[in-house]
This record gives structure tokens, sequence and C-alpha cells, in this order.
């Protein structure tokens, strides 16, 4: 009997530079032990109050934790080597943008129902913190959908006819109702929950007392 691969549920956003962090160190844990993993993205919108034309990054963020510029730059500095050394690219820059997202989740809704949802949300999180594109903007969003295959034309009708918007709603609220208040949130097996980016070595551990728990429950 061949073993299910484990289910890992990721609540995120694609503006959230740990969220991406926290990615690329479970994907090098499950690499080490080769894990049998189902990946499965959730919406999680970090400033769905977030206006239009967003806003300049820097200042979001001071506004938002109450960080100095000189803080946020030292924070922006440690992100770029801890991206470096797991193979992602933060450019960041004083006049980069946040963006609301509620459309960017309603195109991963729709590229997941094509098994490409882990595909766009890469190439999301490249977009937005390495090549600073405007993902409020939903000619972006359908270039970036096109870029990995997908239809270009049906991406623009979905973000013109918000057909997602309520099923977007309806799982963000979900997780909210779980308690989820802050992303990365990752439920492995659909019972343990971890927050935050924890590191290659503690994501290897889990998945090591994961296969240990189901290797006992076989037995």
């Amino acid at each position: 009997m061949t073993a299910q691969p484990l289910r890992i549920d990721i609540v995120s956003d694609v503006v959230c530079p740990w969220c991406i962090v926290g990615y690329r160190q479970l994907k090098q844990a499950v690499d080490a032990t080769g894990a049998e993993v189902d990946i499965h993205w959730h919406p999680f919108e970090l400033n769905p109050n977030m206006p239009a034309e967003g806003q300049n990054m820097v200042e979001h963020i001071m506004e938002k934790y109450g960080s100095t510029k000189e803080q946020s730059a030292a924070n922006r500095a440690r992100l770029t080597e801890v991206g470096a050394e797991l193979d992602f690219e933060f450019a960041f820059s004083d006049d980069m943008r946040m963006h609301n997202t509620f459309n960017t989740h309603q195109l991963l809704h729709w590229a997941t129902q094509q098994e490409r949802g882990n595909d766009l949300k890469q190439a999301l999180f490249v977009a937005h913190f390495t090549h600073h594109r405007d993902l409020s903007d939903n000619d972006v969003l359908a270039d970036v959908a096109s870029e990995i295959g997908l239809d270009r034309a049906e991406a623009v009708e979905v973000l013109s006819d918000q057909r997602f918007a309520n099923a977007t709603r309806q799982e963000e609220q979900f997780w909210t109702q779980q308690g989820i208040t802050g992303v990365p949130a990752m439920v492995f097996d659909r019972q343990y929950l971890v927050t935050g980016a924890q590191g290659v070595e503690n994501y290897t551990n889990i998945l090591g007392q994961l296969a240990k728990n189901a290797q006992d429950a076989a037995e």
C-alpha cells in the first residue's frame, strides 16, 4: 500500500516576504527528506483595506508596525540575505509599493482549478519582490498568468467579471475563523498548525516527526 502524500495547507499573501521565505525553507526540507507532499495554497490579505493606488512600502510598514526607517531598512537587509540563501531575489527599493491583493487571490483560485496554483503563486512572488510589478493592475496579473502558460484572455475575463470573488472571500473568512491572524500559516496533515517562517531545520524535524507518526500508525 502506497503512503498518501502529506497534505500541507499554506495560508499566505503574495506581498508577504516571510511567506516566500517560509515556502522556500519548507521546499528545501522536503527535498532533503524526500517527503511526498501535497501543497494547497489559501488566500490571506495583509492589507484588505489598501486603496487601489497602493502605498509606498516603507511608509506602510512604518505606519502599520510602528517601526523606524532604520528598523525597516535593517529588516529588508536581513530578508535580502535570507532570500539569497534560498535562491530568491528580494530587490527592495525605497520606491516599492504595497498593493491590494484581492484580485491576485481570485486569479490563484482560477489557476488552482487548472492545477497551476503553485506555479502562479511563485511567479507572483517574483513579480512583486524581484521585478516590482504592480499586482493591483489586472493587465499585469494577466501578463504573469500568460507567462507561465495560462490563457491570458481567460485570465482577463476572470478578473473582469470577478467570478471567484465570493469563493475567495469565503475561503479568507474560513481561515480567519480558524484563528489565522498572520502569515505564513502552515497546517500539516490538517491538524498541526505552524506559523511564521520556521527555518529549514525545523521544517525538516516536523516532516520527520510526521513521517514517524504515520509509520507508527501503520504498524
